[in-house]
């Protein structure tokens, strides 16, 4: 039996990939990996994550695009910058940046 450990971050948190140039909001974390095989199999073996930890989904930028990106927590890093982060689609979802958190617009149940 798998357990689930609890997230390291939070929505709204900004982070960055621990070895490549990139940084984002998180808006979505899966207790465990939770995309395809293929997607898995495509990161070269030797710095594959492993499949039991959290994945986040974050809305990423790096200095050429924004994209959507989806990260193993191992390889996840506060940002610390206090910077706010360039993608379009955090005004959807994000209010203002504070202490290197955007805040959620909406909750459920409100």
């Amino acid at each position: 039996m798998t357990t689930m450990r609890e997230a390291k971050f939070e929505i709204g948190q900004v982070v960055k990939h621990r070895v490549y140039p990139f940084r984002g909001v998180i808006f979505d974390v899966d207790p465990e990996f939770n995309n395809t095989e293929e997607w898995w199999e495509s990161i070269p073996e030797d710095i594959r994550p492993h499949k039991e930890q959290p994945y986040y989904h974050l809305f990423a930028e790096n200095e050429q695009t924004t994209y959507i990106a989806y990260v193993s927590e191992q390889n996840l890093l506060p940002d610390g910058t206090g910077n706010p982060v360039a993608h379009p689609q955090i005004t959807e979802l994000f209010g203002d940046l504070k202490d290197g958190c955007y805040e959620l617009r909406y909750r459920l149940g409100n």
